[in-house]
Formats: C-alpha cells, sequence, structure tokens
C-alpha cells in the first residue's frame, strides 16, 4: 500500500456517512432532506476557522496592494471551483485579469484526462514556473482531501519561490495544510455519496474561498460600504447597476446618479466623489484614481473644495443643488 493510500484513508472525506448504506431506497423527498440537513453542518464547521481566514485575507490584501498576484490551484471540483472563484473578479471588481491566476490539473485535457492530470505533480511545478511566481504573490491551493499530487506540487514550487501560500483542506493533518504558510482545515465530515467530494466539501470551498476574495477586495478598496464601486457599465444590466449604486452613494434620485455618470464618462468613483463633494469632474477623476480607497478620495476632495471655495459661499454642492 502507497503512503498516500494510508493518507486517504484516513480521510473523513473519504469514509462512509452513518445510515448511507440506505441511500438509494429512501424516497426522493427523504434524500433530498438528509442532503439539506448535511450541507447544514457546512457554515458551522466554516464557523471554526474564522480566524484562520481572516488572517489568510489580511496577508493576500498586503501582497496585493504591492502589486502581488492572486492565484488558485486544484484538480477536479477543486479546481473547477477555484477557476469560478478566479472568473468572478474581473466583472465584479474589475480585478485585471493578470492580477488573478487560477490553475486547473489537466486544463484543456477533457474530462477524464483532466481527472487523471491531478496526479501530475510536475506539471504542478511546471505550471508555478510558468506563472514566474514572486515573494509578493499568494498562492491557494485547495484539495479535499489534503494530499493531490498536482495541488501540493504547487504549494512546494510556490513556497520555494517565497511566495504566501494558504492550502484549503477539509480533512486534519495533511501533507498541503503541514507545508501551507496558512492552513484552513474545514472539516466537513463525510460525503452522502462516499467520496463525492463535490457536496459538502466543495460547498465549504465555495463558500470559504467567496469569503476570502470578497475580503480581499474590500480591504482593497473595492467598495464603498457595500456598494460594488469599480463594476462598469459595459451592458444593459451594469449601466443600471451603475446608476442605482451612485445614486444609493449620493443618496440623489436615480436622475442625478444618471447626469454624474455622464459627467464622469461613467466612472462610477469619480461620480460619487462630485455627487457628495462638488468637485469638478476632471479633479474628482484625478483624485478618485489616486485613492484606492473611495473614502480617503472624498475626504481630499471636500479639503480641496474647502480650500478653494471663498467664505461665506457654499462648500459643497449637495445632490440636490
Amino acid at each position: 500500500m502507497r503512503d498516500s493510500d494510508n493518507v486517504l484513508g484516513r480521510a473523513s472525506t473519504e469514509a462512509r456517512r452513518p445510515g448511507g448504506a440506505d441511500l438509494d431506497v429512501l424516497s426522493t423527498e427523504e434524500i433530498i432532506a438528509q442532503m439539506n440537513e448535511e450541507d447544514t453542518l457546512v457554515p458551522v464547521r466554516i464557523s471554526r476557522v474564522v480566524p484562520i481566514i481572516a488572517k489568510a485575507v489580511d496577508e493576500i490584501a498586503n501582497q496585493m496592494r504591492q502589486g502581488g498576484r492572486l492565484i488558485y490551484s486544484g484538480a477536479g471540483s477543486a479546481g473547477r471551483i477555484g477557476v469560478l472563484d478566479a472568473a468572478e473578479m474581473l466583472p465584479t471588481f474589475n480585478v485585471p485579469t493578470e492580477r488573478v491566476w487560477a490553475l486547473l490539473a489537466g486544463r484543456g485535457r477533457g474530462a477524464e484526462n483532466g481527472e487523471s492530470a491531478e496526479d501530475d505533480a510536475e506539471s504542478g511545478r511546471g505550471d508555478i514556473a510558468r506563472l514566474n511566481l514572486t515573494s509578493t504573490d499568494c498562492l491557494i491551493g485547495i484539495a479535499a482531501s489534503g494530499r493531490t499530487p498536482y495541488t501540493l506540487a504547487t504549494l512546494e514550487a510556490a513556497n520555494e519561490r517565497g511566495a504566501l501560500t494558504v492550502a484549503l483542506v477539509c480533512n486534519t493533518r495533511t501533507p498541503m495544510a503541514a507545508i501551507a504558510d496558512i492552513a484552513i482545515e474545514v472539516v466537513v465530515g463525510p460525503e452522502m455519496i462516499s467520496g463525492s467530494t463535490r457536496l459538502k466539501a466543495g460547498t465549504a470551498q465555495k463558500l470559504v474561498l467567496n469569503q476570502i476574495s470578497t475580503a480581499v477586495m474590500v480591504r482593497l478598496g473595492k467598495t464603498y460600504g457595500d456598494l460594488m464601486i469599480d463594476v462598469r457599465p459595459v451592458n444593459e444590466k451594469l449601466s443600471w447597476r451603475c446608476c442605482r449604486i451612485v445614486a444609493a452613494a449620493c443618496s440623489c434620485a436615480e436622475s442625478e446618479a444618471r447626469r454624474l455618470l455622464t459627467l464622469t464618462g461613467g466612472d462610477v468613483r469619480a461620480a460619487i466623489v462630485v455627487g457628495l463633494t462638488g468637485v469638478d469632474e476632471q479633479v474628482a477623476g484625478e483624485i478618485a484614481a489616486g485613492y484606492p480607497v473611495l473614502r480617503e478620495a472624498i475626504d481630499v476632495a471636500r479639503a480641496k473644495v474647502s480650500s478653494t471655495v471663498p467664505a461665506g459661499e457654499p462648500r459643497v454642492r449637495t445632490a440636490a443643488d
């Protein structure tokens, strides 16, 4: 028996769930009810590692402030969940595609060959080499078992290059957790279908990645309160959303929000700065571009307006003006 077999044999995600032997004789409603009950365990287990997730967020945000990239790495369903999270960074937060990458074992080989690629450690090392990771980059390795050869190799290679490494696993005492700078272990236990880690383990991975990427973007100034301020109006839905965001941030009518967006060429950040401070739209654009955190840009714009408006005149134009 290989050592990897011993590791998998100890993995709770590979164990059989009590009562699972009767799954195929249950009614459809009973199957769904049991799955739903199992899924409720996931956020409870995540709650136990919130401080570790928060640490990962702060470290990743610090790396990205220095120009570093965020890279996801995984195989099979875990890798595909990483690809999904990475793909959302451009439309949601306008993060350039070169700043966020997703490595998926066997990508482009087809379903069957792609699944077998998880055992290809050399491919993992090669993918890291091609990205030319540096000490400012971050790598999140994702694997329910915590021992997938491809993903483990990417973590090892990233460590050698001095990058920040995070392991997101669903078992304890795993090789990936042992070598990562930060180990997030969300132990969800046996699956409804034994070993099918696209279920609770996959749900846990998706929720944790949602938390990491969202909180990192908040820390980097990609929101104003809970509003997405880097969204671009590239289609009808997003144009409407930009208008609603500006209206909410400036407490103004949507007609005024549209005017502000027209003034600033669709730049949501600059539109909010104009709406809240009354500063000229060109100056607003320069200030908004120079301060990643919008609250700081607004303070700078307000100070500029206060220093230029003659005494006795209104210092800030409100949305109602």
